[in-house]
């Protein structure tokens, strides 16, 4: 919709933004009137409309299998979308038009935003729902008059409408409950009965003041959600939440205008029990996956300390050396863990991770911290079972380029980061002595390498499945360690 409001039309953002509301929150009207929802907009130059949107109810059949979004259709081809954009009057047609070899009925309505007209919003009703309505259907269908008058005076869809796409958001089906100005029930659906019964209503909500039936019902001796009153008598377009006796109730409350007067609203409940207690499932789940993380980062740096006081009773150099480098890469999956433990995405924003602890490595890995480190471009979000071998790669990369690559010497290392999608590019670069005269240069591995050299190659290929090469820089004096792997797809929360 985005594309086409941009490619195929002149309008103001402002106007494609009320659009993308109003597209936001019209699976409601659509499932009201069991018909589909065309957003007709005027195309560049004024010649044709081009359809921005198309929705279908889930209440009823369709009245196209075809998607309309895309189509464009001469001025003077839909005469009712033109009579709309004209008188700015919702428009209804007498007698079904055949239209793709089904009998359908249309109503028009011009979409106007602050006195301006935007668009055209045409509803398709086929014959197949056109019988002796149900009291519901009626209902259904007079409530979906009223909105379709808002959407032409500019009352619908409400800025301050919270966006349908929350979890647990009532829809038409869930329930509906239709008030009068005062709050007094006009109707009840059958699913918003079964939905209030299971609150503990005895009887029927017809002819009841919603407000009061509910407070009935509740435990008003705990925190009760302010917005309730208000939501219940149908006055301002938010939503409230109830909990009570076991049960938990997601209600919406749409206001209805007409002709700028308030007639009433409606209040699309859902019964949200399983759904809360799925929540809560997940809710304690994620909590002991944190506390988990946590105590696996407490007893690594217990581990840490472990090596650390052993270190002190060596007196052999190369002992104390290897413990350090075992310290080391203890505290680098220490340092996954303990961030872990503080994210509640399924995810680890890697950037944080290197710039507050890795590059560390660089200064802590020569006395007089003469060596230095930066980090360019961005690592963006990555997998946890990705996360713990890249740390440790960067480490012991950033550790050989200061103990080796510069050499007791003041330098500068740098970590240097492409993300495209799943393909990582990294780059860990120093502007020391570069490679010895007898390697092999752009090797997989340098040949006899020490313990890290070869650590770094089986991660890389093994845990992030990548490639890895050592070489001189083009760019000056010094090393260059070229990593290109892919990483895993980031969990979506």
């Amino acid at each position: 919709m985005s594309d086409l409001l941009r490619d195929a039309t002149d309008l103001e953002p402002v106007d494609a933004e009320w659009l993308r509301l109003l597209v936001g929150d019209w699976q409601m009207v659509s499932d009201l009137a069991f018909a589909d929802l065309v957003l007709w907009v005027p195309a560049s130059g004024g010649e044709d409309w081009v359809a921005v949107a198309h929705c279908r109810p889930s209440t009823g059949p369709t009245a196209y299998y075809d998607d309309q979004v895309g189509r464009r259709v001469p001025r003077g081809r839909r005469p009712l979308v033109d009579e709309a954009w004209a008188t700015r009057q919702v428009v209804s047609e007498g007698e079904p038009e055949h239209d793709e070899d089904s009998a359908v009925r249309t109503t028009t309505a011009p979409v106007q935003r602050a006195g301006r007209r935007v668009a055209v919003l045409s509803r398709h009703t086929t014959a197949v729902s056109l019988r002796m309505p149900s009291r519901l259907e009626l209902t259904y269908m007079a409530c979906a008059d009223v909105l379709m008058g808002m959407v032409a005076e500019g009352r619908f869809p409400n800025q301050d409408t919270p966006s349908t796409h929350r979890r647990g958001s009532p829809r038409v089906g869930d329930g509906l409950v239709r008030v009068d100005a005062d709050g007094v029930v006009l109707y009840a659906s059958p699913n918003a009965q079964a939905v209030f019964h299971r609150l503990g209503l005895i009887g029927q909500l017809a002819g009841r003041l919603l407000p009061e039936v509910t407070s009935e019902l509740i435990d008003t001796s705990g925190p009760v959600d302010e917005s309730l009153p208000i939501v219940l008598l149908g006055k301002a377009p938010w939503r409230a939440d109830v909990e009570t006796r076991g049960a938990a109730l997601s209600l919406r409350a749409v206001p209805l205008v007409e002709d700028g007067v308030r007639v009433g609203g409606l209040v699309l409940c859902r019964d949200v029990t399983e759904l809360r207690g799925r929540e809560l499932e997940l809710i304690s789940k994620d909590a002991t996956i944190r506390e988990i993380h946590h105590r696996v980062k407490n007893n690594l740096q217990t581990v840490a300390a472990l090596l650390r006081l052993q270190s002190r009773r060596i007196e052999s150099p190369d002992a104390k050396a290897a413990l350090a480098e075992a310290m080391r890469r203890v505290s680098t999956i220490a340092l996954v863990h303990d961030t872990l433990s503080q994210t509640h995405d399924a995810s680890v924003d890697f950037d944080a991770l290197v710039d507050t602890g890795l590059l560390l490595a660089a200064e802590v890995a020569t006395p007089g911290a003469r060596a230095k480190a930066r980090r360019t471009g961005s690592f963006g979000l990555v997998d946890p079972n990705d996360a713990t071998p890249l740390a440790l790669v960067i480490t012991e990369l950033v550790t050989n380029a200061v103990e080796h690559g510069l050499a007791d010497r003041d330098g500068t290392v740098e970590v240097r980061a492409e993300r495209d999608g799943a393909r990582l590019d990294l780059a860990v670069c120093d502007d020391g002595v570069g490679l010895p005269a007898d390697f092999r240069v752009g090797a997989r591995a340098p040949g006899g390498g020490g313990l890290g050299s070869r650590i770094v190659q089986t991660l890389v290929r093994g845990e992030l499945r990548g490639d890895i090469r050592w070489e001189n820089r083009d760019d000056g004096p010094g090393t260059a360690v070229r990593v290109r792997c892919r990483l895993g797809e980031v969990a979506a929360r």
